[in-house]
């Protein structure tokens, strides 16, 4: 009977320990200069759906700016994240030419986080809108 429960608390642990074991995972932002401006508008891209709207959004919804690159980069510092790596990509040519900075990103979580914890994406705010507009048209109906 020893050896049983020794053997399920041993289980136990390892799968606490599973849970706790955290792993890395990578983000990438995508940095465009904004018209007629030195601000930088900043897009995150996790890897899970590339089409949907990825700008960093404060709290309102409204879209967060940033100076540079290397704001936003003191921005995700913040929230853990760690610099990989950088390049630019040119796109267009000649006058209508712009740079698009890609800064790779990385940081450590655990099972129970989200890789997007601490930022709010425009994507998400728009889901919450929508989604508080539905519960209260269902009140409104009862």
């Amino acid at each position: 009977m020893k050896k049983i429960s020794l053997l399920i608390m041993a289980v136990m642990a390892f799968g606490l320990a599973q849970a706790q074991n955290p792993h890395k995972v990578y983000c990438e932002l995508l940095g465009q200069a904004k018209f007629l401006s030195s601000k930088v508008t900043v897009t995150v891209d996790f890897g899970q759906n590339q089409w949907q709207n990825n700008k960093l959004v404060d709290e309102n919804g409204k879209n967060i700016t940033f100076n540079s690159m290397v704001d936003a980069m003191n921005f995700m510092g913040e929230l853990g994240w760690e610099f990989e790596q950088a390049y630019v990509i040119t796109i267009g040519s000649g006058a209508s030419s712009q740079n698009v900075y890609h800064w790779l990103l990385s940081r450590y979580i655990t099972e129970e986080e989200a890789i997007n914890s601490g930022l709010k994406l425009k994507a998400e705010h728009n889901a919450e809108k929508r989604a508080a507009k539905e519960a209260a048209k269902s009140a409104d109906e009862e």
